[in-house]
């Protein structure tokens, strides 16, 4: 028990006790290390974090401040377990501590690896990785960009490439910091300018190889979501064959190391002549083989050929000749059939001129009987007196003497 000169108990206000638990917790807690599982986690728009830390027993609260906030490469969650350094502080006003923050590592696995799962596991899921965005990457480029550092090993690996392979290819260097603060954004730029100058045919990115702390720059997100916005292929050339980044996943092509990209996007002028050279050879054969076959079968084939067309031909003539006698049995006939109607008309007239037909009109036609001849009597002083004549009627005759003889006056 605390006690005073006098030997009586100390009473202490609550601001004092407080203060003096301040000081000896800040104090003997100034850089300490605290495991446990993060909950109620929230992220301030000022750029801090709020949690809590927990285990089965206890809750601490725990407060990151912006600027360390900023050097957690992987995403706080509630769930999370994890590894916090920092100080313990007390707030007077309400008799509460907490930690501030300065370290954060997550239980069982390296910060950098979880971040990188995390980003991984994210970006697939929103489909960055799907093999339906990787562009072709084109078989003769006539340009390539680099974004890479330009005073690395990575961009004289890849020029000593393109040129003893085919010195023809445009090289354009955009350099770049590809690793540090800033690498990710600097990177991210030049992707985008790249794309706006629209000059280049093919893009690589990438750097040599190093720790995972050096190759961080191409896992970053903001690397990954540029190289999936590029128009222009995209090939990712970073460290050694071993090493993957995210940048990898989401190019359109992946190159083990700077000096394999250069070869993947260049074809060296030897083998280029000669595939042209055996191109050229199967090129030839098929010409001469279809030149052979085309030979043997209008060999085959020439008389058939000659043969179907004489037997087209003819059979055209035979339908020519049809159509013609059709034609003129038409004309005949219908020749026949105007000529017969002229002869009906004809004969009708006839048939009301005849003979017939005036004596059924009443008239009746006279013979004279003489020699042995009968004479039609038109005029009546052709006859005499005794004459003997034959009267014909429409139906019958009669025979008659002449007793008498008028004046020929109608």
């Amino acid at each position: 028990m605390m006690t005073d000169t006098f030997g009586e108990p100390m009473v202490l206000s609550v601001k004092d006790f407080t203060q003096v638990l301040k000081s000896i917790v800040e104090e003997g807690f100034s850089d300490l290390w605290i495991r446990g599982e993060i909950s109620n986690f929230k992220d301030h728009v000022s750029g801090h974090a709020f949690f809590s830390l927990k285990d089965d027993e206890a809750v601490i609260k725990a407060c990151l401040f912006k600027f360390n906030r900023r050097k957690v490469k992987f995403d706080l969650e509630d769930g999370l377990k994890v590894k916090a350094h920092g100080s313990i502080t007390v707030y007077n006003k309400r008799g509460e501590y907490q930690i501030i923050v300065d370290h954060l590592e997550p239980e069982g696995i390296g910060p950098l690896q979880l971040a990188f799962q995390q980003l991984k596991e994210r970006l697939e899921a929103e489909g960055l990785f799907d093999p339906q965005h990787k562009k072709p990457i084109p078989a003769f480029p006539e340009r390539v960009a680099v974004i890479t550092s330009p005073t690395g090993a990575a961009i004289r690996d890849i020029l000593n490439v393109m040129n003893r392979r085919f010195s023809n290819v445009e090289v354009l260097i955009y350099p770049s910091a590809v690793q540090g603060d800033g690498a990710g954004e600097e990177i991210a730029e030049n992707i985008r300018l790249v794309n706006r100058m629209g000059l280049a045919d093919v893009l690589i990115v990438g750097r040599g190889g190093g720790s995972i702390e050096d190759l961080w720059a191409f896992n970053e997100e903001i690397v990954a979501r540029a190289i999936h916005h590029s128009d222009i292929p995209v090939i990712s050339a970073v460290g050694h064959e071993v090493d993957f980044s995210i940048a990898d996943f989401v190019a359109d092509l992946r190159a083990p190391t700077p000096s394999a990209a250069a070869e993947l996007v260049v074809l060296s002028k030897e083998t280029l002549l000669d595939d042209l050279s055996q191109y050229k050879g199967r090129m030839t054969q098929a010409v001469e083989y279809m030149i052979s076959i085309h030979s043997e079968r209008y060999s085959r084939f020439t008389g058939d050929i000659l043969s179907r067309l004489f037997t087209q031909r003819l059979n055209q003539e035979k339908l020519n000749l049809d159509y013609l006698m059709q034609g003129l049995l038409t004309g005949v006939q219908r020749h026949l059939d105007s000529s017969n109607s002229r002869f009906k008309v004809l004969y009708e007239k006839l048939s009301t001129l005849g003979p017939s037909s005036i004596l059924k009109r009443g008239y009746s036609l006279v013979y004279l009987q003489r020699d042995n001849q009968n004479e039609v009597i038109r005029d009546s002083e052709k006859l005499k007196v005794d004459d003997m004549m034959n009267i014909q009627f429409y139906k019958g005759q009669v025979k008659a003497r002449v007793t008498e003889t008028l004046s020929g006056k109608k």
